[in-house]
This record gives structure tokens, sequence and C-alpha cells, in this order.
């Protein structure tokens, strides 16, 4: 079978181009007698090359060589200069006799001294040249393991950037191809893998049989296993997800224990609402409006940003319980201000829901951007569930953006409606599949949860037991969650960067689907405000083609929502 080299003349021409780079350095290599006062050069800085005889112009590629140094070191002490000079050197196929015995004594005398200098790229070099010029067998080895294993991290971390992800950023575990490494190597195991152990661990002990390397190769090795960027840390975020998932594959009993109570009917069931809430007052109020209008017995609206005049406008009305997240409120809470929004939403949610226990039957816990729509009153609905049910789980319905008035028409998943997933690319023709269920937003939906069960905290999506999702719930009929996620383009356009960096469109390693911080990242890298737009146009835009496909599909829901209706019935005439 024919062979095609990667790199052409094969090895040969490896080898020319690698001596090809290994020339010496012209002139007596400007290095001093190997019996220098190491220490006064540690003790001398390096001051400005352009002020002095290092100044250019050069008469050979040594001078140069030298400034560059000089010029990238300034600051440092003059010992660090030698050392870049003797590595500098010691790589080419020729040196000054003095060389190797310079580099042993800088690192068996002022080794500490050096490692508080260089920058880990110095180090680096460093150790490649212990393989090269060890004294020791342990120093040769040493050097050379960590030289290939720096050497091939370079290759592959450089190659990654490629893939449209920072160094920091590790890929999702449900990528993953089924596919031989090359060599026919087995691929690593990503839980109960040990590869990343065995290297860090061999390099650490061999570089313990030599004093002079050790402080070097046991400093470096500590950076790396440190570093919150390199493959070491992905892999291990990445064990840490495979292992979640895996956990949460498996099929587990959680149920929430709900205590006994005389089962309530239609019309002694009582319902309400918990939200933290940044929004103008007219939003606020046609969310409060539309759900007392609902039946809702108590709102509970935690202002993240406090407002005093809206505050006590909407705290008029006796069923909607208003509390300002002012410095005050987080003080008195015992917490400081938590930096996202999602950990404070769950903070005031299962505070509300530990405090309703007396006075609820059920809370719901939604967005300010969400309105509960139903065929029938949901005091019905929520009567029906079983009493040995924790939560009442609530489908979304995402909404159609149109130009000239609120949403009226809402499309579903395809798992709502029941249809295979491949139907998707006959609704969105272009970006269907890039998209779980053709959403811009969450497709898990929100809950009700039952007050007064002990152990529990009301998340964004669920209700956590003893600190794992509760088991036992139940998806009532009858029930929406219609969503404003995108109501019209100004608002898509205008909320599309704090949702790729804090929001929902972050990577989620739970779906396969490209997302749709990186979807919207690459069109508009490509394509700018056009792509962004040809994007929202089919996935967001309330056309009638699009609803037609839907209706097909049975992924279609319309309702009239009167808005200014309610906030009349509710509250009058807004300030």
């Amino acid at each position: 079978m024919s062979r095609t080299p990667t790199y052409k003349g094969g090895i040969k021409a490896v080898l020319d181009q690698y001596e090809a780079r290994r020339a010496p350095l012209p002139g007596d290599g400007g290095l001093p007698a190997a019996d220098v006062d190491l220490a006064a050069l540690a003790a001398s800085p390096v001051a400005d090359p352009a002020q002095g005889p290092f100044a250019p112009p050069f008469a050979n590629n040594l001078q140069r060589k030298i400034f560059q140094l000089r010029e990238e070191l300034q600051g440092q002490s003059e010992l660090t200069v030698l050392h870049g000079l003797t590595i500098s050197h010691l790589r080419k196929r020729a040196c000054p006799d003095q060389a190797p015995r310079l580099f042993q004594r800088m690192w068996a005398e002022q080794g500490d001294h050096l490692l508080g200098q260089l920058d880990a790229r110095w180090l680096v070099s460093a150790v490649t040249t212990f393989g090269d010029h060890g004294a020791t067998p342990v120093q040769r080895s040493t050097g050379l393991a960590l030289t290939a294993l720096f050497g091939m991290m370079k290759l592959y971390e450089s190659e990654r950037l490629y893939s449209g992800k920072p160094p920091d950023k590790p890929f999702p575990v449900t990528d993953r191809i089924k596919a031989k490494l090359p060599l026919q190597m087995d691929s690593y195991a990503l839980v109960g893998g040990g590869l990343d152990v065995n290297l860090i661990a061999r390099l650490w002990q061999e570089a313990e049989g030599d004093a002079v390397i050790r402080p070097l190769a046991h400093h470096l090795l500590d950076l790396l296993i440190h570093d919150p960027a390199g493959v070491f840390r992905r892999l291990a975020v990445m064990a840490a997800r495979k292992e979640r998932r895996n956990r949460q594959a498996a099929p587990r009993n959680n149920d929430a224990p709900v205590p006994a109570r005389p089962r309530k009917t239609a019309k002694t069931l009582r319902w309400g609402l918990v939200s933290t809430v940044k929004a103008p007052l007219p939003q606020i109020a046609r969310f409060a409006a539309h759900h007392i209008d609902m039946g809702a017995h108590a709102l509970h609206l935690y202002l993240d940003a406090p407002d005093a005049d809206a505050a006590a406008f909407l705290g008029r009305h006796p069923r909607i319980h208003v509390t300002q997240c002012d410095a005050a409120y987080w003080q008195a809470s015992g917490r400081d201000r938590m930096a996202q929004h999602q950990l404070r939403q769950a903070f005031n949610a299962t505070r509300s829901l530990r405090d309703s226990a007396e006075a609820l039957d059920w809370l719901g816990h939604i967005d300010h951007d969400e309105f509960l729509v139903t065929n029938r009153p949901l005091s019905e609905i929520l009567a029906n569930v079983p009493p040995d049910r924790a939560i009442a789980r609530i489908p979304p319905a995402e909404a159609l953006a149109r130009e000239n008035g609120p949403p009226r028409h809402f499309k579903l998943t395809h798992k709502q409606a029941g249809i295979k997933k491949s139907l998707l690319q006959e609704i969105y023709p272009t970006f269907g599949l890039h998209l779980f269920g053709g959403f811009l937003s969450h497709t898990g939906g929100k809950i009700f949860a039952r007050p007064g069960i002990p152990d529990t905290r009301l998340g964004i999506h669920t209700l956590k037991y003893k600190g794992e999702d509760a088991t036992n719930r139940i998806k009532p009929d009858g029930i929406y969650l219609a969503h404003f996620h995108a109501p019209d383009w100004a608002h898509f356009r205008s909320h599309l960067d704090f949702r790729r960096e804090k929001g929902s469109y972050r990577a989620n390693d739970a779906r396969p689907e490209m997302g749709q911080g990186e979807l919207l990242s690459y069109l508009q890298a490509q394509e700018g405000e056009a792509g962004l737009r040809a994007f929202f146009d089919e996935i967001c835009a309330d056309t009638p083609e699009l609803r037609d496909r839907l209706s097909r599909h049975g992924m279609l829901l319309a309702h009239a929502f009167d808005f200014d209706g309610s906030v009349r019935r509710v509250f009058g005439t807004l300030p």
C-alpha cells in the first residue's frame, strides 16, 4: 500500500530542516568564562539596551540576539540574559566550550533565583536544554520527556484555537465521535482514565532523582496542573460533567415527601408565583396583572434593581408582595449579593417557597417575560395533580416575533408535538437542526412546587430535594408557559451580547447541537448583521409561512393577550 508522508521528502526533509536551524552563532559567542561570578550577575538588573553599547546597528546575528534578549528581559537580572544566551548557544550544532558548564552552574547555584525571575516560556526552554545537555541520566531523561510533553501541548493547543473555543472552554461531552486515534491507539477514557495522572506522576518521580533539575521540573509540573486553560484541566472538567451526566441518566428515586394535607378543590386551592424582576414598571405591571387576572392568590416580586416608586405602586395591591433587593436586603439575608442573576433568582424563589408553606398550596417560579396560558382555570388544573406529586411542570411555548404589538402565536418543540427531530428541517430549513426543538430559549419549561416540604430548594427549572432534583413530578395537560423571549427584532438584538456571555445562550454541555451562542457568533463573524437577521427571520419571525409549517406539524399555539385590559382591571391607570 502506498503511503504519502506528511512532510514532502519524508524523514530526510525533516532532518534537513531541523539541522538548518542549528547553525552556530557567529564570533566568540559573547559568553563569560565558566567561573564567572553568578551571584553578582543575579544582583545586577538589566538596563535599557537602546541606551548603551548593545544598541543597533548590529554587526552580526549574535549582537542582534543579545540586544533582543536584553530588550525582552529589561528590569530582570543580568543572570537571566546570560541564561538566555547560553540556551541559544546550546541549541546549535556547536557552541563555546564553557556553555554547558555555565548552564549547569546557573541551575545548581542560582536555581531559586531563575525560578523567581523567568516566565514559564523560558522555564520550558531551560528544561528542554537539560534534555540535550544534562549532566546526569536523570537530567537528560526528565528534560527529554518534558520537551516532548510541552512540544506536543503547543502543537495541539495551537490547532485547537481553530475550533472556535478558547483554551479554558472544554468541549461538550456529548460531541464525541467514535473513531480510532492515530497509530490505532484507543481513545482516553474520560471517566476512569489514568493516562494524565500516569504522565504527571511519572515525570514528577523521575525528576526527584536529581537535585539540580528537580526544582525546575516540579515547578513546571505544578504550573501545569494549576493552569485553568490546559488540556489537563479541560479533561478534568469534562470527566466531572460526564460523571454527573451518568448519575443523572441512571434511574434513581428522589421523591420529595409531600406532607399529608386535606385534598383541595378548584375553589379552595391557592396558588401563587415568585419572580425576580429587572424591568420597567409597565412590563412588571402587565406580568402581575395577567396573573392576578388568572386567579393568583399571591405574587412575590423581588426587584433586582431597586425602585421605590415601582415598589410603592405595585405594593398597593393586596395580593402583590414586593421586596427591594437592595444592600439592606442582602445584608439582612446574611449573604453577599451573588454575581450571577440565576443564583439570585433561585435564592429569592427558595425564600418565598419556605415563607409560603401555610399560605399557598402551589408556588410557581417564572420570569417577568413568561405568561401562563391555560385552557381552563389554573386552580382546577393544579387541584387534579395527584397528592404525592411535588412538582407540576409547565412546558414552554416560545413567542413568534411581531413588530406591531405583543406576540399572538407561539411555537412548541418537536417533543411536545410528538414528531421526529428530523422534521425540524422542514420547519426551519437552514437553522432548525442547530437548535434544540427549534427554540432559542429554554425547552425545559418552569415549574410549580408544593411549599412546606423539608430540605427543598426552588431552582430555575426544578425543585431540589436534599440537593438533587426531585423525581415525583407530573406535566399536567392544558397549561403552557408563553415565553416572550424575542418578541421583536430590537429586543433580540439588544439582548444578544448579554445572553451569549451570561444568559441562556451560553454553551450548554447537555446538548449536542452547536448551541445558540456559538451559532450566532459564527453568523455574525461570517455575515454580520445580515446573517443575524436571516437567522431571526427564519427562527423567530411571525410569518404566515412559518405559522403554516408549525400548524401542519401540531407545533403552533395561538393566544391573544389583553395586557391593557388586565392592567386597567388590576391597577387602574399606570403612573
